[in-house]
């Protein structure tokens, strides 16, 4: 379970609405032909360029636990009412949800049975068939960069960059306070290289195999260079969040976790509060690898809803473009460690195909 606006839409001339919107239906209604009859000229231009929309269903991936992504979310509700109705839709309700999987949302979206996701980009092209993608995510750069582990725990804490936005962001493999976990990351400060006898020692938690920074690329890196992949190991559990990846690693109950590189920023509180660890987070853990740049988030449509349409599209690339630019529209989207939104292309995934080809090919 890592993102501004120059275009104006002008509204568009509503043609039909949807089932459950007959006020706007002519013909069949008495009253509200006579409604429409006796409307002032600003009243029946309204009606003209307005398209009723009953629900918007919106569906988040749960990189984070799903309570905490709800309630982050609820201002995007009336956000996205109050931009979209500015460009000639008018939304009676949006409906936020989190997926119990990735893939969960993914399969949503390819059944037109969500609207609009906000997935990575490697459940984007899982389920491209039946999901466009409209924009790329920002994020705020990080301190470190480097594909080097070891600078990344000579340079800890890893912080953001307030002047410098970034389109990528890596995976990290992640050593936690296990005895195993202090013996990898004690090789990797010593400038040693890992053998794959000592990471297939380990005990790691990873999550669903369309994960990007939880599955993907750390996959990609064990076969760029032992020729194995995740599905090599001899212990690996599936986590359902990351924040139960950081509970296992806290805990013992898992040596090596691989997520995004700002994770630990995210769970850093929680590493004492509620996961047990016994000191801070950045203390406790250490990178023992990095994995190559991973396009960022995406805001992805289903090709399949009953309401998607290109000028629907363009109103929802447009309304999120300038949500993220307003301070409440900030607050909301921090909660996947976005910054921002840019309009992307699906060939902007090209190398995450690559990536999913390759893994395919190793099963």
């Amino acid at each position: 379970m890592k993102k501004r606006i120059q275009h104006l839409f002008t509204g568009v001339l509503a043609i039909g609405l949807l089932a459950g919107c007959g006020n706007n239906n002519t013909g069949s209604n008495g009253a509200a032909n006579a409604a429409a009859n006796n409307a002032t000229p600003a009243a029946t231009a309204q009606q003209e360029t307005s398209t009723a929309i009953d629900v918007l269903k919106v569906s988040f991936v749960p990189s984070k636990d799903p309570d905490q992504i709800i309630t982050a979310t609820e201002p995007l509700k009336e956000l996205l009412k109050t931009q979209l109705g500015t460009k000639g839709f008018t939304v009676g309700d949006v409906q936020i949800d989190v997926g119990t999987t990735y893939e969960a949302v993914g399969e949503a979206l390819s059944a037109g049975t969500t609207d609009v996701g906000l997935i990575p980009g490697g459940t984007y092209v899982l389920y491209d068939d039946g999901a466009e993608v409209l924009l790329t995510s920002t994020r705020k750069a990080l301190s470190n960069d480097s594909e080097n582990p070891k600078d990344w725990n000579d340079n800890k804490p890893t912080t953001g960059l307030d002047d410098k936005q970034a389109s990528y962001y890596r995976s990290l493999l992640i050593a936690g306070p296990s005895a195993k976990g202090q013996e990898l990351a004690a090789k990797v400060n010593n400038g040693e290289e890992l053998t794959w006898e000592d990471l297939n020692s380990a005990t790691w938690a990873v999550m669903s195999t369309s994960s990007s920074a939880g599955y993907i690329y750390p996959t990609l890196w064990l076969q760029e260079k032992y020729q194995k992949g995740l599905t090599d190991l001899a212990k690996v559990t599936q986590s359902d969040s990351y924040g139960s990846s950081f509970a296992r690693l806290a805990a013992g109950q898992a040596d090596i976790v691989v997520a995004f590189a700002d994770a630990r920023r995210d769970n850093e509180e929680k590493w004492t509060s509620e996961y047990g660890g016994t000191g801070p987070i950045w203390d406790q853990t250490n990178v023992i690898g990095v994995t190559q740049p991973i396009y960022n988030d995406t805001v992805s449509v289903s090709k399949n809803s009953p309401i998607m349409t290109d000028e629907l599209k363009k109103a929802l690339q447009e309304s999120f473009m300038e949500i993220s630019e307003t301070p409440e529209g900030k607050e909301v989207i921090a909660i996947y460690s976005h910054e921002g939104y840019k309009v992307a292309q699906s060939s902007d995934y090209d190398g995450e195909r690559q990536a999913q080809e390759l893994i395919r090919s190793m099963k």
